[in-house]
């Protein structure tokens, strides 16, 4: 029952992140391109691959809290449902070279974020 708590609690936790991070760089960037999925979607990618390392090889802590923070806070705070739909909404409204963009940056730098966030857990 307990990683069922953990999960739940960070999903509330990440959900909120998500729509505090939504607000914070919509305000900064306005709303012609979905610049808050991207970049919540690039840090979640970076948390992910930082946190899977760090709590495998260094940090030692309960099987039920990490599961709370890589599927409940990463998942509730990652957005690639949002993502998906935003790119439809961009391809229905004839919008192919931002929808392209979007989707070309979000896979590249996902994967860069996962890579920098494993490196960075295994030298420190």
């Amino acid at each position: 029952m307990w990683p069922y708590v953990t999960i739940a609690i960070g999903g509330v936790l990440g959900c909120w992140a998500r729509y505090a991070m939504t607000n914070f760089v919509s305000a900064i960037n306005g709303r012609d391109f979905p610049y808050a999925t991207l970049s919540i979607n690039v840090l979640a990618c970076f948390l992910v691959g930082f946190i899977f390392v760090e709590t495998l090889d260094r940090v030692t802590m309960d099987p039920a809290v990490r599961v709370g923070l890589l599927t409940g806070f990463v998942g509730g705070f990652s957005t690639f449902s949002t993502f998906v739909m935003e790119t439809v909404l961009l391809l229905e409204e004839g919008e192919i070279g931002k929808s392209l963009l979007y989707v070309t940056l979000s896979l590249v730098l996902g994967i860069f974020s996962t890579l920098c966030g494993v490196y960075l857990a295994r030298i420190l």
